[in-house]
């Protein structure tokens, strides 16, 4: 190992703590519905809007954090994420005190932005810090399963806070997992502010007066296969987060469950999601993106219609409770969702060439599905019942198929790419 490479070690390891931090801040919002149903008194869609608030950030900041990494750099965009999520889980975990639900969507929706930024930064980051190559490569890997860690491990610590009943759940209840996420963004910070960073991909204003000059009159909305690809990653990640939030509160709100086995029936769900990108690593040089998404996309809609239809009163024996059978074809979904991300950026990125920077940003964006589909899934819960709601993800699930069938192939070959 060279010198410059020690010297980079605890930059890397602070990178790995905040691909860390994205899932779990990002789960700890899904479940927090929990609290928010017992403490505020909200119903399941209300319940749901610190996730909303979350991912609407993305679509707000999305293109602009883009822009903010080009002009200011690597060190500048983590320093401010990692700032703004102090901030952002700070104001949630003050909205306890303050006996305020908007606060606490407020504190969500803070924390969506340093969501945004960090996933803009961290990847592209951890690449420069690792030299490049099959080594930033190999590291982006391990920050990638960090990542699921972190995911994972949410739903289950919030599980274990609460307990096992939801009648009494508080904010109060989060407030050590809270307090630890504060740390690591205030470590993070100090560690990353004393670190020299390279900037080799800053932009400069006479670049960005040849771009201006040099307009282009295609962008990625000029393929059709990108566009049904860009509102395929909005369904998906709707479909991604809506089947455990809503799986959370189901098992969460039934007395013979609790939340601190829903916490971790949950957790399970994201853990397969880990296996399932194993699997689909070791057999993606073998299958084709179309046929992978077209049989996870099938095998999904299956799954979820026999959690609609399975009786409830089908259960199996886990850690001493009576769970239904449906919550446990509920966490191998993960394995169906696990590989969507990738099949469906692969399909929709082919042939865009030197477009395909800018179309990384506009997914970016659609990455807001993940707080509107959970959204109208929970208030359709509201006016029938938890497993009825599985027909918004289903509904997500057969665009997703059409998209691999029919609506990814690239019928605009003409238009320039290099």
């Amino acid at each position: 190992m060279s010198k410059g490479q020690k010297m980079n070690m605890l930059p890397i390891v602070v990178m790995f703590l905040l691909f860390f931090m994205i899932a779990f801040v990002t789960n700890f919002a899904g479940s927090m519905g929990v609290i928010v149903k017992s403490q505020f008194g909200a119903s399941n869609a209300m319940a749901q809007l610190g996730t909303l608030a979350n991912f609407i950030a993305y679509a707000v900041m999305g293109v602009p954090a883009g822009v903010i990494l080009k002009r200011k750099g690597y060190k500048f965009t983590s320093l401010l994420a990692v700032s703004v999520g102090f901030i952002g889980v700070g104001v949630q975990w003050l909205s306890g005190y303050a006996e305020s639900f908007g606060v606490y969507v407020l504190g969500a929706f803070i924390a969506g932005f340093s969501m945004c930024l960090l996933n803009i930064v961290v990847n592209p980051m951890l690449n420069t810090l690792g030299g490049g190559g099959k080594r930033g490569n190999q590291l982006i890997q391990f920050g990638g399963s960090c990542n699921s860690i972190g995911g994972t491990l949410a739903p289950i610590i919030l599980g274990y806070l609460i307990g096992g009943s939801a009648a009494d759940a508080n904010v109060g209840d989060a407030a050590p997992a809270m307090l630890a996420a504060m740390l690591i963004f205030l470590l993070a910070f100090v560690i990353i502010l004393l670190t020299k960073i390279p900037e080799p991909h800053i932009e400069t204003a006479e670049q960005r007066a040849a771009a201006k000059a040099n307009k282009d009159k295609y962008s990625p909305l000029s393929f059709r296969h990108f566009v049904l690809g860009a509102i395929a990653i909005f369904f998906y990640v709707g479909v991604e987060v809506g089947i455990p939030n809503t799986a959370n509160l189901y098992m969460s709100n039934n007395p013979a469950v609790g939340p601190k086995i829903a916490g971790t029936v949950v957790g399970l769900y994201w853990l397969m999601m880990m296996f399932g990108r194993l699997i689909g690593g070791t057999v993606g040089g073998k299958v084709s993106s179309k046929a992978m998404l077209a049989t996870v996309s099938s095998m999904g809609i299956l799954m979820l219609l026999c959690i609609m239809l399975f009786p409830e009163s089908w259960v199996v024996t886990f850690e001493g409770v009576q769970l239904p059978i449906s919550m446990i074809l509920m966490f191998l979904c993960g394995l169906m969702t696990s590989v969507m991300w990738g099949a469906i950026f692969n399909l929709a990125a082919e042939g865009l060439g030197k477009y395909t920077p800018a179309a990384s940003g506009i997914f970016m964006a659609l990455v807001c599905g993940g707080g509107i589909l959970p959204f109208f899934q929970n208030l359709l819960a509201d006016h029938t019942n938890y497993l009825i709601s599985y027909l918004v993800p289903i509904a997500g699930l057969l665009y997703i198929l059409f998209y691999a069938l029919v609506g990814s192939k690239n019928v605009n070959k003409d238009i320039p790419t290099e």
